[in-house]
């Protein structure tokens, strides 16, 4: 069959997302079916490589730090997204990852076209949104346009219980499957490596947003430092957080220990994962927010490297449950003082070379990126199928 996957954002720009829409076109152009991406040009520098399924690049508005962010950035791509549906080779199924304003696109041209679709939900936006804007007038907008995308379409996909739930809340009744957020197995800490190969360093790789409160690991560090001088905490993605991180940073007096670097491709990402001590990730509580899952986690620990994991919601149940298994880690409070015991764990007794395989093997064998691919694969053919029936 013709499978169309819609995303603002596509490999070889790196996220989850493009990592998660990349796994998915590659096992459905396994499965012999014929894929089309329509998606934006990548930034300046990065170039894909030959892919088996058809991209089809627009040009689109990035922000100052070069992402599709904003409703300005989000436009660009949804305008001409809307055009291009109506005059793409008449897919049988359309795979869309959101914003909502994407997916209010996809419901009227799919519409017009009587083409089936499937909403990934692997968050609520108009929840992500209430930490961002004070303003009622443009959450109730977003929720409904969300509300909208989400029941036009023929079946969901998501990544947990806790965001389904959600979803239902909303009063979206549509066919829902939870089919997991993997993670890119196909790269681990080398077999040949006879002793852990640690750094001074702890790591907080991906998104920093409020709701993720990743303040609380600066504080957490400085109050570290005090008994663990000589190592350091990395940043490596993007936020609206940012200057808010530096400036807590200048505040505390360790400006001159943290280090913020700008979102990396996973083949650079990975040696990072592989020599630190372990990864930090946070949920703050009380957003409102606290269903959602950091699934920075399954890449740390798909590379053999320990998470901290601080706040509510399902990744410490599922650290917890994974403890039980291998050394996957500590989940504490999202508190400094709590945040900085579990650092001291971690350094005192980093995981040696076999728990940090045995980590990535248990990964890769739970928790695949393929595994999940595979899972939503089967979701999109069975709405195309179902179409076909009815038509």
């Amino acid at each position: 069959m013709r499978i169309a996957i819609v995303s603002r954002i596509y490999r070889p720009e790196p996220s989850a997302a493009s990592s998660f829409l990349g796994a998915v076109a590659d096992e459905a152009t396994s499965r012999g079916h014929d894929v089309t991406v329509v998606t934006v040009r990548p930034p300046a520098g990065l170039a894909a490589d030959n892919p088996v399924e058809s991209v089809r690049m627009l040009p689109v508005l990035r922000d100052r730090s070069g992402y599709v962010k904003g409703y300005l950035q989000y436009l660009s791509f949804d305008v001409p997204l809307f055009f291009r549906l109506l005059v793409l080779r008449r897919p049988d199924v359309v795979l869309m990852e959101p914003p909502p304003t994407t997916g209010l696109v996809v419901r009227m041209a799919c519409a017009l076209r009587r083409i089936p679709y499937v909403y990934d939900a692997a968050d609520v936006w108009s929840d992500a949104a209430e930490q961002a804007t004070g303003s009622k007038t443009v959450i109730r907008v977003l929720r409904a346009m969300e509300r909208f995308a989400m029941q036009g379409a023929r079946s969901l996909v998501t990544i947990s219980q806790g965001v389904m739930d959600r979803v239902r809340a909303m009063g979206v009744d549509r066919p829902m499957t939870v089919t997991g957020f993997g993670a890119d197995t196909t790269s681990f800490l080398s077999p040949s490596e006879t002793t852990a190969p640690t750094d001074r360093v702890f790591l907080y790789a991906g998104t920093y947003s409020p709701w993720h409160g990743a303040d609380a690991a600066i504080d957490a560090f400085t109050k570290f430092s005090r008994s663990h001088p000589g190592y350091r905490l990395r940043f490596i993605g993007n936020g609206s957080e940012r200057e808010l991180l530096e400036r807590r940073t200048r505040e505390l007096g360790v400006e001159s220990t943290v280090d913020f670097v700008e979102t990396v491709p996973s083949e650079e990402l990975l040696p990072e994962l592989h020599h630190a001590v372990a990864t930090i990730a946070t949920l703050r509580p009380g957003t409102g927010y606290e269903y959602a899952f950091t699934t920075k986690a399954y890449s740390s620990m798909a590379a053999g490297c320990p998470v901290i994991f601080a706040g509510p919601g399902p990744t410490a149940t599922f650290l917890d449950r994974a403890n039980g298994a291998v050394r996957a880690g500590v989940v504490c409070d999202y508190d400094a003082d709590a945040i900085a015991e579990a650092m001291v764990v971690l350094a005192d007794a980093p995981l040696s070379a076999g728990q940090r395989q045995a980590l990535a093997a248990w990964t890769a064998e739970e928790h695949s990126l393929a595994a999940v691919a595979a899972r939503v694969v089967d979701v999109v053919q069975a709405a195309a199928t179902d179409s076909d029936r009815r038509s």
